[in-house]
């Protein structure tokens, strides 16, 4: 395989963002009346917006509707995003060499408003040609929905794509959609077996993504 594009997903990837998200929501739903289960950040993790709003709101017994829910966790996301945006160390100079080589799009559960924010503070708006959250697709992640939205608005082929990604419906999502997927897991969130074995490579951090590995995938 010949690869034509690579494909980052957001949170977990460029952005620490996964322990902010369980923060956030842990905290709103203990104020809101609901009960956070064992099980329910691994869940929660790769879900569109409406998709973990609904799971809030009528599986965890929040007190808020959906739209309630997800308007006032993502404006507290915003709030949290305007005092620092947690970049993983190395993830900025790994976008600009991949950026360097090839068209780059970006595949994030995170909502449009959070996605430029982030960008924005990480000064790689420009690098992406195409970013997209999967509020605008049908089905969040596991679904490959996102990511075969964004090889097409590249103009590509998915399966002459690697995906880069942190979870295990990241991972699930884009080898659902054919990428190859190369995973760097969170060490605070680690991949579901049937995940690692999805994944055609899994490294340890971000700043070992080098065009040379992606080179190898093909």
């Amino acid at each position: 395989m010949t690869v034509d594009g690579v494909v980052f997903d957001l949170d977990g990837v460029i952005v620490d963002s996964e322990p902010v998200w369980e923060e956030v929501r842990r905290a709103y739903v203990a104020e809101h009346g609901g009960v956070w289960q064992d099980d329910t950040q691994r869940r929660l993790m790769g879900m569109s917006t409406g998709e973990w709003a609904r799971y809030l709101s009528d599986e965890l017994g929040v007190r808020r509707t959906a739209d309630q829910v997800a308007a006032e966790v993502v404006e507290e996301m915003a709030r949290r995003y305007a005092a620092r945006v947690p970049v993983i160390d190395g993830a900025v100079d790994v976008v600009r060499r991949m950026a360097a080589r090839w068209p780059l799009g970006l595949a994030s559960s995170s909502p449009t408003r959070l996605i430029a924010a982030a960008l924005a503070a990480t000064d790689l708006t420009d690098s992406f040609r195409s970013t997209l959250s999967t509020e605008e697709t049908e089905r969040g992640k596991p679904a490959p929905d996102v990511y075969l939205r964004v090889a097409e608005r590249l103009g590509l082929d998915p399966t002459r794509c690697v995906a880069v990604e942190d979870s295990s419906n990241g991972v699930r999502s884009a080898a659902a959609a054919g990428m190859a997927v190369v995973a760097v897991p969170h060490g605070a969130y680690p991949l579901d077996p049937d995940a690692r074995r999805l994944a055609v490579a899994v490294l340890d951090s971000i700043d070992e993504l080098t065009p040379e590995v992606v080179d190898r995938l093909g």
